[in-house]
């Protein structure tokens, strides 16, 4: 076996805005999704899915963090 074989890959963050904001894009469409389908679930469903999204709204926030990270240091 070489060393060759265990090199890490070389660490490209060209991409990086793109990928959170897409990341972004498709959390605020599970939310909307989960909110259509609160419509038919009952008590603890309706729960589960109002935390779930909370922490999906969380997420985005940190997403957005990042995002003004990754382009200020691009």
């Amino acid at each position: 076996m070489t060393d060759k074989q265990y090199q890490p890959k070389p660490d490209d963050r060209s991409d990086n805005v793109e990928k959170l904001q897409s990341m972004v894009q498709d959390t605020i469409q599970n939310i909307e999704k989960a909110h259509e389908t609160m419509e038919f679930s009952s008590g603890q469903e309706k729960e589960q899915i109002i935390a779930k999204n909370k922490r999906r709204e969380e997420a985005i926030e940190g997403f957005r963090s990042e995002i003004k990270d990754e382009y200020h240091n691009q």
